[in-house]
């Protein structure tokens, strides 16, 4: 096998090791409110579930030469965010949310996604998604990089209130089939659902 030492190469070296090995990544299509009322959207593949008590989700927002990007500032600002699944049905759209637009422009009417009031915050979600989760800050963390220039901020958010197309539900549980969630890859790749299998855990 091979060893590699993290500090004796780049940092893009070292992104291409984590994005090739660290797979498939779910996709947290974010969306969030500037102070002057923009509707801020990009998707996002550092994601994952924090708790279930309460139901709390991380997602990771880099940042360019120490400076935040739109969605963990926003974040910051109104304490609140929406946090949507991929899937098959609108992730062309998604992916247009990742152009680089100025702050005052929206990414959700460049992708001609349609905006839909939230319950509980007062960020609107997306009603494409067949899953949305409302949420609100409980903490953020700058990490890596230096103090004067962090890499990342590392947000964690309170899921307020959840939003579940009907068809996906069966049980209590979500239809996986159903959802038709989309994940990320390295490079421009992405995944679907293939094959699904069970291995019953040991007692």
């Amino acid at each position: 096998m091979l060893t590699i030492y993290p500090e004796e190469q780049t940092e893009r070296d070292n992104y291409k090791l984590l994005i090739g090995s660290i797979l498939p990544r779910p996709i947290a299509f974010i969306t969030t409110l500037s102070a002057e009322g923009v509707l801020n959207a990009a998707p996002y593949s550092y994601f994952n579930i924090i708790s279930a008590n309460p139901p709390m989700v991380s997602v990771s927002v880099q940042r360019k030469n120490g400076v935040r990007k739109d969605t963990s500032r926003n974040m910051m600002e109104t304490g609140s965010f929406v946090v949507h699944i991929s899937d098959e049905d609108y992730i062309e759209a998604i992916n247009l949310t990742a152009a680089n637009l100025p702050p005052d422009e929206s990414e959700v009417d460049f992708a001609q996604l349609t905006s839909i009031p939230s319950t509980k915050i007062k960020v609107p979600g997306i009603a494409e998604a067949k899953i949305r989760m409302e949420c609100t800050l409980e903490q953020s963390l700058a990490l890596g990089g230096s103090p004067s220039s962090p890499a990342c901020d590392l947000i964690i958010g309170r899921v307020v209130c959840f939003h579940i197309a009907e068809e996906l539900v069966e049980g209590g549980r979500i239809d996986a089939q159903r959802l038709k969630p989309v994940s990320r890859l390295a490079g421009n790749n992405y995944s679907k659902l293939d094959e699904i299998f069970s291995i019953d855990r040991p007692n």
